[in-house]
């Protein structure tokens, strides 16, 4: 007999989870909790926190201090391009073993980062602590600093043992932390303009950041740096020069925006360029707040060309996808940036979720999504599995690990997750994003699909 929609209810509360429904009360979940070290867990450690908020600074050699193992977590995750180096796509490792466990693992760091500068005379070399070299006592502040002086290059110590006491949100705290300590006003610009800005939480994944800057630059205004896809280190030490900071990925950089904002007096917005709504409201908010006349007329003129080019060629996708209904399970950021981008192309979101969002999270999926939406925190492979045969949705949005989930239940499946290869942000990012959903919604091997998993249902 298969298990009820109340009894998924129960196993949340159980755990001191909650599923909950748009319009009743909301019991808010608070997703920060400690990752404990030496148990299982679905969520990535302060390590893969930090190191996916760093590794898209292209430049740059990511050097972890530990296990062999721990550099292969996150690596390259973020999926993030480059238009230029890709230093950032060699994976980097100490490789501690027991004699360094037991002996220390200082000198062995030290002789690895005179290596791969000798090798690659990069822009910096970022050095990660993990759960081992924190545990021994390594003090990697000590041999950054003392490789730097030998180099001449920035060695930025990263501070990210995985047995601290939050999850990964924690994580991308202490990535930004090593930018304001060590990179971000190190270095001055040439020159300066009155339309500077720093485009904050952006990692270009799959190409994104490549939708996003020409229509920056076509209103006149001028990118000092990206924090941090597709970035040069050498740009990111100018940043306190900006006069504007754009946020586009919440969860992860609010915390630098803040601190910034503290620090240099730079202020900050929040921006969304997944969706044709949200991507006219970003260029119009920052025009907005330069003020510029002839800003906001180019703006205006940008928004027009790109709506006439988008409705054009999204017409027969959104034809085929009207009404059809969609579930998210993504990063806490995505669970409602996304929202209104379905909607545009006609599209109903009946479920949204997160493994590790945060509360301000589910307090923005609450105020996007409609009454009824189902929000869903922290759902395990079984419980989300229960959630898809119960409101048979269209279409999933996830990540790698639901994939086969959806797929197995005869459900179309969309990966919007950092390994996507398709680019999704500003105005052509919205037409890739339409066309691919309607390839996955319209494909008819999901008829099929459906027809033999109820021909089995019949026979078993």
């Amino acid at each position: 007999m298969e298990p009820k929609i109340e009894q998924i209810i129960d196993t949340f509360e159980s755990r001191k989870k909650h599923m909950c429904i748009k319009g009743d009360e909301i019991s808010i979940p608070d997703c920060n909790k400690a990752t404990l070290p030496g148990t299982v867990t679905q969520r990535t450690c302060v390590f893969g926190g930090a190191r996916i908020v760093l590794m898209p600074i292209t430049d740059s050699i990511h050097l972890v201090h530990g296990p062999i193992g721990c550099a292969s977590c996150t690596w390259d995750i973020r999926g993030s391009k480059s238009s230029r180096a890709n230093l950032y796509k060699k994976g980097c490792s100490t490789d501690m073993g027991e004699k360094d466990i037991i002996f220390g693992g200082e000198r062995k760091l030290f002789e690895t980062i005179i290596e791969l500068y000798k090798l690659y005379n990069p822009g910096a070399i970022f050095v990660y602590a993990t759960c081992v070299s924190g545990v021994i006592g390594d003090d990697i502040k000590a041999v950054c600093k003392k490789s730097e002086e030998i180099t001449g290059i920035r060695i930025v110590p990263v501070q990210s043992e995985g047995f601290q006491d939050y999850n990964k949100t924690k994580g991308h705290w202490i990535g930004c932390d090593a930018l304001l300590d060590y990179v971000i006003g190190t270095k001055e610009p040439e020159k300066t303009t009155p339309y500077d800005i720093n485009i904050v939480g952006e990692f270009n994944v799959a190409g994104d950041l490549w939708g996003i800057k020409p229509l920056f630059e076509e209103m006149g205004v001028n990118i000092i740096s990206t924090i941090t896809g597709d970035s040069y280190v050498d740009e990111i030490a100018l940043a306190h020069r900006a006069k504007l900071n754009i946020v586009q990925c919440q969860k992860s950089s609010n915390y630098l925006a803040d601190k910034m904002e503290k620090k240099y007096g730079i202020p900050s917005i929040k921006v969304n360029f997944f969706g044709i709504k949200q991507t006219i409201n970003s260029l119009r908010d920052v025009a907005d707040f330069f003020g510029d006349e002839e800003m906001m007329e180019k703006t205006e003129e940008i928004i027009k060309s790109g709506l006439n080019d988008v409705e054009h060629k999204i017409k027969e996708y959104k034809e085929r996808l009207t009404g059809k209904t969609v579930a998210l399970y993504v990063g806490g950021n995505k669970a409602w940036s996304l929202v209104r981008a379905f909607e545009e192309v006609g599209m109903d979101v009946i479920l949204s979720g997160t493994k590790n969002g945060m509360k301000e999270d589910y307090e923005r999926i609450k105020d996007t999504v409609r009454d009824g939406t189902v929000i869903v925190d922290d759902a395990n492979s079984n419980e989300l599995a229960l959630l898809l045969k119960k409101y048979k949705p269209n279409l999933l949005i996830s990540g790698a690990k639901e994939k086969y989930i959806s797929l197995k239940l005869g459900i179309p499946f969309c990966d919007f997750n950092h390994d996507r290869i398709s680019a999704f942000a500003g105005f052509n990012g919205f037409i890739s994003f339409a066309k691919e959903v309607d390839a996955s919604v319209s494909s008819p091997v999901f008829d099929l699909t459906s027809k033999k998993l109820e021909d089995l249902k019949n026979v078993s």
